[in-house]
């Protein structure tokens, strides 16, 4: 088979040749952003889910389905060492820079920009060792108090409102909501109450790991009343199918029924893992179709690529305790498991084990689905750690 026509495209945040599924969230987005662009009150949404589900992919999408419809769009990706304030400053000052140099009437962005620079001065933002230069007087009294809850919804109302005197709604786009402080959290979603009581053109749409909603929720009791949490799971067969199935028969080639109940068996209909055996078992196959045969070759290319990349990745930021404390985890089989039940695989008292289990939350290696239960945020991973440390 050619490997260059190959239609699968595993990677992080790769848009796959398919996107099947995800019709339902990508016609609330579309609706979302209609109403937000008539200035009529709708929630924004939050994506959830595991890794490799797809949540950047659809991010992505929305992305597209905001640039469509006229909107300006913001996209930031949320991580451990930089700011929530660090992050919004540089694209914040692009847009209004970008808004101020629109035609029309109207002062509002410069405006916008004295309330970004007393902002900056106020949380005393810089790059590295770089300060963020905006030559311009600061708005006092604005948005430079250097408390971010007080000072970001300003910051917001002062944008939103420069975009709305322009005719130009804006998409706040954030992956991996997670990593931000609870004050980071707290600030944005408070943010966002702003911009939902004034009814300005300002919408967030974002994506973390399974524990945003509680995470939200304990920043602010309302934030479940503010966005539409959209849980984002593996696809069932059917559509697993149609993703693997449809790439392939618009070249020409085909699956046998037996490889792709394989592929679904073995990937649990996991989008990112999908990509993944699609691509090794077309550049493993010689003709159409591929058959069951040439996707139990590809499985050991596959289980090696993603033990090299995928998890060891995520393997190396741990330390002895944590990578213990998951080896145990898998060790007690699929699923999740009562903290209990590791600290005794452990052979250690249950509260000895809080500090690295809050550690691993943290790092956005497991979450708590209910109460006093464990599971990995990321798929297979059980399987990678018996082969990483067979012995505990």
């Amino acid at each position: 088979m050619d490997a260059i026509k190959n239609p699968f495209s595993p990677g992080a945040g790769s848009p796959p040749p398919e996107l099947v599924g995800r019709e339902a969230i990508l016609e609330q987005a579309r609706i979302l952003l209609g109403r937000i662009k008539e200035k009529r009150p709708e929630k924004s949404i939050l994506l959830t889910g595991l890794r490799g589900v797809g949540k950047t992919v659809l991010l992505n999408e929305i992305e597209r389905l905001a640039i469509k419809a006229g909107y300006r769009t913001v996209p930031l990706e949320a991580h451990e060492d930089k700011s929530l304030a660090a992050l919004l400053v540089p694209p914040l000052r692009k847009l209004l820079f970008e808004l101020d140099r629109v035609a029309g009437a109207g002062d509002k962005a410069k405006h916008g920009l004295a309330v970004l620079k007393g902002f900056m001065n106020g949380v005393k933002v810089s790059m590295g060792d770089i300060e963020i230069g905006l030559d311009i007087d600061p708005e006092k009294g604005a948005a430079d108090s250097g408390d971010l809850e007080s000072d970001l919804p300003n910051l917001f109302v002062a944008v939103a409102e420069a975009a709305e005197e322009r005719h130009t709604p804006v998409a706040l786009l954030v992956d991996e909501l997670q990593y931000f402080n609870s004050k980071e959290l707290s600030a944005l979603i408070m943010a966002m109450h702003k911009m939902q009581q004034r009814q300005l053109p300002l919408v967030l749409l974002g994506a973390g790991l399974p524990i945003l909603p509680g995470l939200a929720g304990e920043s602010k009791s309302y934030a479940e009343r503010l966005f539409n949490f959209s849980d984002l799971s593996a696809l069932s067969e059917p559509d697993a199918i149609k993703a693997l199935r449809d790439p392939t028969r618009a070249v020409g080639v085909d699956f046998e029924d037996t490889a792709l109940e394989e592929i679904f068996r073995l990937t649990q209909g996991y989008p990112y893992f999908l990509q993944e055996w699609g691509y090794q078992s077309w550049n493993r196959a010689s003709t159409s179709p591929i058959t069951l045969a040439v996707v139990q070759k590809a499985t050991e290319a596959v289980i090696q690529r993603l033990d090299q990349n995928f998890f060891r990745v995520r393997f190396d930021r741990l330390t002895p305790g944590e990578k213990r404390f998951l080896r145990a985890m898998a060790g007690l089989g699929p699923g999740a498991h009562r903290s209990s039940d590791i600290a005794d695989a452990l052979k250690v008292k249950i509260n000895s084990v809080g500090p690295v289990r809050a550690n691993l939350i943290q790092k956005g290696m497991i979450y708590s689905p209910a109460h006093g239960d464990m599971a990995f945020t990321v798929p297979l991973f059980d399987g990678f750690m018996l082969r990483a440390m067979p012995q505990l």
